[in-house]
């Protein structure tokens, strides 16, 4: 909006864009947004307050005090209309139980909640009598002067905003002429109104704390991204690099192993091209856990298949996914398979494993099962506490359930979207 305000010499610019309108549209919106409020408010207080004796009232309070959230999740909607960034975040946090009881305790608790039931109290008291004012006197009033010359033309006469009265036509021509450059000037006026009052409604509706919220998101985010390709260029330098070195090695140990004469130096070249071959597997091994190539080209399902196949124990693998899912949740999901089916080999005593999961409601969930003697920890190093680590910097949990005499019920959950067919690096 200010941007546009300044646009072109003598502000031709910006009359002829579409930011009038959209101030138009963001004050007038607002005026009628806030009588909803207010009556809603008032509403429920006077509703609550009068039927509390009888208890009924009590969820018509609790509701009242929630009101502000859907409040301030339409007016950081409205920010757009007049270009201003959106409020980062609101504040809220994420239930660490499901189920509507949690809901309301986690609401009631948050300081989000109460600023913003504080921004919807004053909306609707104070700023949309204020939006709706700008609109009738920078809009409304021009209008109706321009508009002089066609009630004149019907009534012989025509009163200009209830003020004065206009009988002849000399007047009527004046009073159109002067409506349309007041109009021009109201334009400006809403433009600068509207910024102004879009600015009130983000600062109000944003906590500085938030702000500092968003910026360690963005840049942990930033950090797991700038990991997980640091991992990749390991594991491509060690394939492409170390690896084919080893082979080369191996490969001329054995010539040479082949051309020496029985003897000593026969037995020494067998134990060497023997201890190359050892080497070979185990960095092999190392370089599939560093960044396995099935996880990068085939996805997380397939990865997955892989590590059950590979464990000693059998392991029973029962998931579904929509597509490929963003790289760093790929990874993190990975390796908590790939430890909890470690820990169920060299721990747990178990039969079997299952790893069963899916995407529902914006998240992935993993529940890895054995059907061992129970009794894990994930304090006392069994290597968990890394990857929950790992889990919460994208937002996700981890939780272990191990009762002694089992069973063992590993699950994550991590929040996330499926990757778009055209962003591979997601």
């Amino acid at each position: 909006m200010w941007q546009a305000l300044s646009a072109a010499p003598g502000g031709r610019g910006y009359l002829r864009s579409t930011w009038p309108w959209r101030a138009v549209a963001y004050l007038g919106s607002g005026a009628l947004l806030g009588v909803v409020v207010l009556v809603v408010i008032l509403g429920g207080l006077v509703a609550g307050g009068v039927l509390s004796v009888v208890l009924i009232g009590l969820p018509l309070l609790v509701l009242t005090v929630l009101a502000g959230i859907p409040v301030a999740a339409v007016e950081r909607l409205r920010l757009r209309l007049v270009g201003v960034g959106p409020a980062p975040g609101d504040g809220h946090r994420v239930p660490d139980e499901p189920g509507l009881r949690a809901w309301l305790v986690i609401r009631l608790r948050e300081p989000a909640t109460w600023r913003e039931l504080a921004y919807a109290v004053l909306f609707g008291l104070v700023l949309w009598p204020l939006d709706a004012l700008a609109v009738a006197c920078a809009a409304g009033v021009p209008l109706a002067m321009a508009a002089v010359p066609v009630w004149f033309a019907v009534d012989g006469e025509a009163r200009v905003a209830k003020m004065w009265t206009v009988d002849t036509w000399p007047g009527a021509l004046g009073s159109a002429a002067l409506g349309l450059a007041l109009l021009a000037a109201g334009a400006y006026a809403l433009g600068i109104v509207a910024g102004a009052r879009a600015e009130l409604a983000r600062a109000l509706l944003t906590s500085k704390d938030n702000e500092r919220v968003t910026e360690l998101a963005r840049s942990r985010a930033r950090l797991v991204d700038a990991f997980e390709t640091e991992r990749r260029r390991i594991e491509r330098d060690l394939h492409d690099g170390a690896q084919q070195r080893l082979v080369a090695l191996t490969m001329t140990l054995g010539l040479a192993r082949l051309d020496a004469p029985p003897g000593p130096l026969a037995d020494q070249l067998a134990k060497a091209h023997e201890e190359a071959g050892q080497v070979l597997a185990e960095l092999r091994e190392l370089i599939h856990g560093i960044h396995p190539k099935v996880l990068t080209d085939y996805g997380l399902e397939a990865a997955v298949a892989d590590a059950a196949d590979r464990s000693p124990v059998p392991v029973d693998v029962d998931l579904e996914l929509p597509g490929r899912l963003p790289q760093p949740v790929e990874s993190a999901a990975y390796f908590v398979v790939c430890e909890a089916l470690v820990n169920v080999a060299k721990h747990s005593g178990a039969d079997r494993a299952a790893v069963s999961g899916g995407y529902e409601g914006g998240r992935l969930t993993l529940d890895i099962r054995d059907d061992g003697t129970g009794g894990a920890d994930s304090a006392r190093g069994t290597g968990l506490t890394g990857l929950a680590d790992r889990v919460s910097v994208l937002d996700g949990r981890l939780s272990l359930s191990s009762p002694p005499g089992g069973p063992t019920l590993l699950r994550v959950e991590i929040p996330c979207r499926p990757r778009r067919q055209t962003d591979p690096c997601a």
